[in-house]
């Protein structure tokens, strides 16, 4: 298996949003000194924000973790990615042993969080970079001891890492077209391109295959660098593999076999050491994602995990074959599981701190495992385990918070409600101290994706509003959301899209049926999709929720689908509908919020990068300019320098301070 995360949804999916979070307070006296916002910040209708709440709001969002990248591939170091309590932006770090001190390896205003050693002596690091979050990324040459960085990549597309040919130290890279190149600014069909790039050396770059479409992703090297196991993409439910001869580029599928007409997803996972099988994440054989061995010379793949009852949603393996090591996302909580590479039989997992192992990584030259742990009491946290002698040492420690006791934070629980249908929905509780008494105000948070999922863990400045504020926050699982298996997973597809609506109401019927909470204190928040479902909830639901806040949120499914950037279009019309049709065209337009936007009633919040590639800063600027024609009050965050969520530290503050403000106006008794 390879040095990867093995995906549980479509990479083009959105992400949980970290700028998202809130507070309320009882009324303030007038502060004079209001916060001025950043320069790349443009803001409208938004009253003076006091200052004085930042400081407050900065113990909290200055609490953070670190993020296991990749070991070294001969020495007992990591690389991690990490943003400094002070600092603007994620950057990488190399860590030499447990506790020590973080190595700063790349700098600058826009954010890193990935990297890979050349894989033989660690000569170098090759890291990709956006800029200013348009997601176009570019591949880069580290060297660690300059900290010199050279472009690897051309511009104009849009480049990721998928894998190393080690004996030569070249670099296996995908790249897709952007809009912004084509004519009109625009394209009817996209490829996805395979090269062979050696760092040295980019001139030298080769090109392998020319593949059609966008939604090839994690190409991972045979051991013998002959050919190349790919993923196709076409929905949450629906991939493919195939396999690439380096040489010729001739391509043939693997799963499902030719002939097969399986509706299911298959993922690559790694190559057995010999080359001779494939390891496959797939739910070809029952609800939820197995890990299974697929020969290439033929036969049905053999399934792995059967006997766990959930998602596979990680992994990784000893190079010699011998151990994987795998994440099960367990109804919202990731667990190490380890098996032995030969037989498949699960080994015993030695004693665990608690909390949801979100990455594991196996050094290339020992069997110790990173794993990276993160709780309701304390954000990521490095630490690794000798599977043998069942060894645990902490290598970080989350920074920042001063004096913020992170033991006091209270654990987060599962709990369940049944839907207008019968379907029982789920979702993640965080309550407030007990020291709030009376029933307490409600943020009803919205994941992403729609392909995503509320997960138990860190919540990160959502402690601020918490247990400062006396919030509870929800995160609900509507039907739609992964991790609860494949048919719950289409159960918001096309036509279907609004029933998701209605387990938002749902969950205030339930909320309503709890004494410890106000269900006529709450509001609905969420980004990219989730921004979505907040403007469906001030146009459906405006009579029973006090307000909204959507960030990069869609307001219209057509204008969405033909402007977002074209290498995700048809992707998303897989799970939304294709607008191209008229009969979908029609029932696009009639649920999207922009058409319905004189039903919004309920105080309002938007915010938006600039330069977001997935969901057009024209989704939200179109919702806010019908707002503000009908008179309707509306703040309105506009960020010049970010794209698919606020990843600068500036923008973010001033956006959950903005967002503090207008809580403690909407929800005030």
């Amino acid at each position: 298996m390879p040095r990867r995360r093995i995906p549980t949804r479509s990479p083009f999916a959105a992400t949980a949003l970290l700028l998202l979070a809130a507070c309320t307070t009882p009324p303030l006296a007038p502060d004079p000194t209001p916060l001025i916002p950043p320069a790349a910040l443009h803001v409208e209708g938004v009253p003076p924000v006091p200052a004085r709440l930042l400081p407050e709001i900065q113990r909290y969002s200055s609490i953070v973790g670190h993020q296991f990248v990749e070991w070294h591939p001969q020495r007992r170091e990591m690389i991690v990615a990490h943003r400094a309590p002070q600092a603007s932006t994620v950057q990488l770090f190399l860590l030499r042993q447990p506790l020590g001190a973080l190595e700063p390896l790349t700098e600058g205003a826009e954010p890193v969080t990935e990297g890979t050693w050349e894989p033989r002596s660690g000569r170098y690091i090759v890291f990709r970079r956006a800029r200013g979050g348009d997601e176009a990324y570019q591949l880069f040459r580290l060297d660690p001891a300059t900290r010199e960085a050279r472009q690897i990549t051309p511009d104009g597309q849009r480049h990721f890492f998928n894998d190393w040919l080690r004996s030569r130290s070249r670099v296996l890279v995908s790249s897709v077209p952007l809009d912004r190149t084509a004519a009109g600014g625009t394209r009817a069909a996209v490829a996805t391109t395979l090269s062979v790039v050696d760092p040295d050396d980019p001139a030298s770059r080769r090109i392998v295959a020319e593949l059609p479409g966008p939604g090839w992703f994690n190409a991972l090297v045979s051991p013998d660098e002959r050919q190349i196991a790919i993923t196709r993409y076409t929905s949450a439910t629906q991939s493919e593999v195939w396999l690439v001869d380096i040489a010729s580029g001739q391509r043939r599928r693997l799963l499902p076999a030719e002939g097969q007409t399986l509706r299911a997803a298959h993922f690559t996972s790694g190559w057995t050491p010999d080359g001779r099988a494939l390891f496959v994440v797939s739910d070809r054989a029952s609800e939820f994602r197995e890990l299974m061995r697929v020969d290439l010379a033929g036969g049905e793949p053999a399934r792995l995990t059967a006997h766990i009852p959930w998602d596979i949603s990680g992994g990784d393996a000893r190079r010699d074959g011998r151990l994987l090591a795998l994440l099960a996302n367990v109804d919202g909580r990731e667990e190490l599981r380890l098996l032995d590479g030969a037989s498949g039989a699960e080994r015993p997992v030695p004693p665990m701190p608690g909390g949801s192992v979100t990455r594991v990584g196996v050094h290339p030259a020992s069997s110790e495992l990173a794993l990276v742990v993160n709780s309701a009491q304390g954000p990521g946290q490095v630490q690794t385990l000798d599977p043998a002698s069942g060894r645990v040492q902490v290598w970080t420690r989350p920074a920042g918070g001063d004096g913020i006791d992170l033991a006091e934070l209270p654990e987060q629980r599962t709990v369940r409600w049944k839907s207008f249908d019968g379907l029982t929905i789920s979702g993640v509780l965080s309550l407030p101290p007990a020291r709030f008494t009376g029933p307490r105000p409600v943020l009803m948070l919205m994941h992403g994706g729609p392909e995503s999922q509320a997960r138990l863990g860190w919540n990160g400045r959502y402690n601020y509003l918490i247990q400062q504020h006396g919030i509870a926050l929800l995160e609900p699982n509507v039907r739609g959301s992964s991790g609860y298996g494949k048919t719950f997973l289409d159960l918001d597809n096309g036509r279907r899209r609004e029933d998701s609506v209605r387990d938002m109401a749902a969950a205030i019927d339930w909320v309503a049926t709890q004494r410890g909470l106000d269900a006529k204190r709450i509001v609905v928040m969420g980004g990219s999709y989730g921004g979505y479902m907040a403007l469906a909830a001030s146009v459906r639901l405006a009579d029973r929720i006090a307000g909204a806040a959507s960030a990069v949120g869609i307001s219209n499914f057509v204008s969405f689908l033909e402007n977002t950037e074209s290498y995700r279009r048809d992707l998303r019309r897989a799970e939304y509908g294709d607008e191209r049709d008229p009969a979908m065209r029609e029932f696009l337009q009639s649920i999207s919020p922009l058409n319905l936007a004189d039903r919004i009633r309920q105080p309002l919040l938007v915010a938006q990068g600039r330069n977001d590639p997935r969901v057009p800063w024209t989704e939200s600027e179109q919702i806010v300019r019908s707002l503000q024609q009908r008179g309707m009050p509306v703040w309105y965050l506009l960020a010049a320098n970010e794209g698919h969520g606020f990843a600068r530290r500036e923008n973010a503050d001033y956006y959950f301070a903005a967002l503090t403000e207008f809580l403690r106006r909407t929800l005030r008794p």
